[in-house]
Parts: structure tokens; C-alpha cells; sequence
């Protein structure tokens, strides 16, 4: 029975795959290089309100992190239960408030995975059909012109909350379309955001004289849809 055990314990700590030096090398460069093309697909198509290029930014070194973690244990079966001992106390609390955001980070660890275990035509097949699919809901995204599509911010710092239904009814009078996207609220701050679009620019002018006859204490923000920011 001993020797079984010692057996046992022997090919968990010995049993090791060689790791090819040049393969190695040729799977991480791929793996930042699709990472890259990743994050400007991202930042262009994104419809989320935050900084994209700043949230884009992770996304090179963590799908090069992905890739390395996976060759390292598929080299090793030890290391690869002693990963998923160490990963089990790690608890990630960072709030995630835009779907989208985890979609994209799911693709991108995808990609690390996908190198790492060395599947290089499955992934960038896979990698080239995901682009394609964001691109094509993107587009059909809007029927109306992107230069008219407008992220719009309305935020109030006092402890009185935002009046969310005379806001509509300003938005509804003064915008062609409106689509609230977000609303945040705290004991100090208020934040409501929408996606908005007008037929002339000439509205936006329009719009904000209505909304600070609203409410003079608003802080109105425009981000143009079709900028990269």
C-alpha cells in the first residue's frame, strides 16, 4: 500500500511536459496581438458609458497572463492542482455595472486560454467569427446616423434625487429617440445616463436650456457615439 502511495505521489511531482521555447514565444506574441485587435474592436464598438480605453487597456496583459498561467499547467499536474487550491481563496470584488464589459472579458481570457493549450487555428477561427458577430449587431444597433447618436449624462450632486419622469418627459420632447441606460444613486450624488438620439444638432442646444430650466443644478454631459474616448 506504501508503495502505491509512493508511486502516486512520485508522478504527481515528476510527471512534467516539456514547454517549447520557440512555440512558446510565437503563442504569446499571437496571444497579444489578437488581445490588441480585441481592444480597438472595444474601444470602436463599445457601447458602454465608461472610459473605454482605460477598461480596454487590461485586456493585452491579462489574456498574455491567461496564456502563460494555462502553458505552465499543462506542463505540470502538480502545479495545476496546486493552482486551483490557491485560486479557490481568491475572491475578485471589483463591481462589473455594464454586461458588455464581462462579455469582452470573457473573450479575452478565451483567448489566453486558447493559445496557451496551444488550439492556435480554433482560436483565431473563433476569435475572427466573435468579431464579425459584434461587428454585424453594431451596426443594426441604430437605424438612425452614429454623428446623431449621443451618450448623454445628467448628474446632481445634493442629497434630493433626481426627478427620473420630468427628465423623460424633457428628453422625449426635446430627442428623437431615448434609451436609459444607467441610473446611480447615493446619499451625496445622483447620475442617471442615457443613449439618445436627435435629427439636427441644433437639439442638443435645445435640450440643455430645458433640462437647467429643470433643474438649474444639473451637470449635463454629451459624449459623442462615434468618438473614441
Amino acid at each position: 500500500m506504501n508503495s502505491i502511495n509512493f508511486d502516486w505521489e512520485n508522478y504527481l511531482t515528476q510527471a512534467q511536459a516539456q514547454i517549447s521555447t520557440p512555440e512558446f514565444i510565437i503563442s504569446l506574441a499571437l496571444t497579444a496581438i489578437t488581445a490588441y485587435i480585441l481592444k480597438k474592436v472595444y474601444v470602436r464598438f463599445g457601447q458602454t458609458l465608461s472610459n473605454r480605453s482605460i477598461f480596454a487597456n487590461t485586456f493585452v496583459p491579462m489574456a498574455m497572463a491567461t496564456m502563460v498561467v494555462i502553458t505552465i499547467v499543462k506542463s505540470s499536474l502538480a502545479l495545476s492542482l496546486g493552482l486551483v487550491g490557491a485560486l479557490s481563496i481568491v475572491r475578485f470584488r471589483a463591481a462589473i455595472k455594464e454586461p458588455e464589459e464581462l462579455v469582452y472579458l470573457f473573450i479575452c481570457i478565451a483567448i489566453g486560454l486558447g493559445y496557451g493549450a496551444n488550439q492556435i487555428n480554433v482560436t483565431i477561427a473563433g476569435f475572427l467569427m466573435t468579431i464579425i458577430a459584434i461587428a454585424l449587431i453594431r451596426k443594426s444597433a441604430f437605424k438612425v446616423e452614429k454623428s446623431n447618436v449621443m451618450y448623454l449624462t445628467i448628474s446632481k450632486k445634493s442629497k434630493t434625487r433626481l426627478d427620473i419622469e420630468k427628465i423623460l418627459e424633457v428628453l422625449e420632447r426635446n430627442s428623437f429617440e431615448v434609451d436609459l441606460k444607467r441610473l446611480d444613486e447615493s446619499p451625496t450624488a445622483n447620475e442617471v445616463s442615457f443613449i439618445t438620439s436627435f435629427q439636427a444638432k441644433t437639439q442638443l442646444l435645445e435640450l440643455r436650456e430645458a433640462l437647467f430650466k429643470l433643474d438649474n443644478q444639473l451637470e449635463v454631459t454629451f459624449l459623442d457615439n462615434t468618438k473614441i474616448f
